[in-house]
């Protein structure tokens, strides 16, 4: 079982060093489902070393429907994180009637694949109408991997969804539950036949004083709660 960790600095980092993960998922903006991180920062964790870094690709939140400036300056953004040191990317564009925008995809996989990285359909899938019509194109630009929750706010509500893509996989494509895991779930969300599981490194808190969002702290207890039981 491949354990990728989500967080948003070289604490978060060294975290997910500490424990054996594989992949970190590098993001800003977590309290809005992850936006491009800073280049320092990608190369700053980078330079710690030991953790493959996967760069969320997304420059704006609220939705994942782009224009064609959007995809111009994720192209760059792609390269940019290849020359920082990442190993993959993570993105994922919908139409707006939440399905696979397939032309706008395939431009940032192409791109993407020409650089040698790995490339992550995030939880915008979360979002698509018809879920199996969905995987089925993302199996056909080429994806390496599926991040999803089963179109629940959390994986474990979605596990009967999840499963299902698993099987309508048929390893073509791999499939990654996150959202939501703990140590109470971890347990059956890996005994539905996915490749990796996905979690963040952190608890927040928000600061009310200053209204400038919530703060991330990376949270060793819950990592290493999650990883005892699945190292059980």
């Amino acid at each position: 079982m491949t354990i990728e960790i989500c967080g948003d600095s070289t604490e978060a980092y060294k975290l997910a060093k500490q424990f054996g993960a594989k992949r970190i998922e590098l993001c800003s903006g977590l309290s809005v489902g992850g936006l491009t991180p800073s280049y320092g920062l990608i190369a700053q964790c980078f330079k710690i070393g030991g953790v493959e870094i996967h760069v969320m690709i997304r420059n704006s939140e609220g939705n994942f429907v782009y224009t064609n400036s959007d995809i111009e300056a994720m192209k760059t953004d792609i390269t940019q994180s290849k020359n920082a040191g990442a190993s993959g990317v993570v993105f994922g564009c919908l139409t707006s009637l939440n399905e696979i925008d397939t032309e706008q995809n395939k431009q940032l996989f192409k791109h993407a694949k020409s650089l040698g990285l790995e490339v992550t359909f995030h939880r915008a899938f979360d979002f698509c109408k018809d879920p199996n019509i969905a995987l089925k194109q993302l199996v056909e630009i080429g994806f390496d991997r599926l991040l999803t929750s089963g179109q629940q706010a959390k994986a474990i509500e979605g596990k009967l969804t999840i499963k299902n893509l698993v099987n309508q996989s048929q390893g073509r494509i791999e499939i990654m539950a996150g959202s939501g895991v703990n140590e109470s779930n971890v347990k059956e969300l890996s005994a539905l036949g996915i490749d990796a599981l996905h979690f963040t490194s952190h608890t927040s808190k928000e600061n009310l004083n200053l209204g400038m969002g919530r703060e991330l702290i990376p949270d060793e207890l819950k990592v290493g709660n999650i990883m005892a039981v699945l190292n059980q």
